[in-house]
């Protein structure tokens, strides 16, 4: 295998971890490695370059700390998919995944109608302790784990069932229910993870991750849902174009 990526230069003054990290790199990012390619393991491949195990230890860590490459319990190593860069518009991440042929997949946590807390109710412009649908899902992207979502939708929407969340977008399913979508306000962060979040979206405890909030509103001016999304810092970013007036 390591005859494929080409030769070490041993009297280079350049570290021998680092050519060879470079030169799996470049297998990656050419394509010859793909998403999901799996390395063979440390000891092999050390012998394959003609390194210590401690070296080439390093020079697969520097791809994971580039995220390049990811460890897996019982796996390996592998090549992670690409990530996913998603232009800030007013669509559904279940729509960009699919047009980006990013096989989106969704798990349903939670899937209730409660009284709308106080802050619920405020965004949503309803009476604390009105009826609300509450939604906690976990969306993939060629079958990794992508982000929590969590949305609250007015009582109107609450016939909503789980299995139509988990076959398609909410978008999808709000606008066959009639809903039009005019204009949404939203604000993008990032934060520390929580244990759970964490636990969900296969990071390490309290690993960054990128946040958004978004309340958007129909063509009648009512706000149509609220949601508190989280996703993977190293697998997810927003894309925003800017333009001068």
């Amino acid at each position: 295998m390591a005859q494929d990526f080409g030769d070490l230069d041993r009297s280079s003054p350049m570290p021998l971890y680092f050519q060879v990290s470079q030169l799996l790199e470049r297998a990656i990012t050419s394509g010859r490695l793909g998403p999901g390619a799996r390395l063979d393991n440390e000891i092999s491949l050390a012998d394959q370059f003609g390194l210590s195990r401690p070296t080439m230890r390093r020079a697969i860590q520097e791809l994971v700390d580039k995220g390049l490459l990811v460890r897996k319990r019982g796996v390996g190593t592998q090549v992670v998919h690409g990530k996913v860069t998603r232009p800030v518009e007013l669509t559904s991440l279940f729509d960009d995944l699919s047009r980006a042929h990013q096989a989106p997949a969704t798990t349903v946590l939670v899937h209730e109608v409660v009284p709308a807390r106080d802050d619920v109710a405020a965004r949503l412009d309803v009476r604390p302790g009105t009826r609300v649908l509450h939604l906690r899902r976990v969306r993939w992207a060629n079958g990794e784990p992508l982000a929590v979502l969590e949305n609250y939708l007015p009582q109107a929407l609450a016939d909503i069932d789980a299995d139509e969340l988990a076959a398609r977008g909410l978008y999808q399913v709000m606008r066959a229910r009639g809903v039009h979508f005019r204009v949404a306000r939203q604000r993008i962060g990032a934060r520390a993870g929580t244990v759970e979040e964490c636990r969900l979206l296969g990071e390490r405890r309290g690993a960054p991750l990128l946040t958004m909030e978004r309340a958007t509103h129909d063509d009648s001016g009512a706000t149509v849902e609220w949601g508190g999304h989280v996703y993977r810092a190293s697998q997810y970013s927003f894309e925003v174009t800017l333009v001068d007036h």
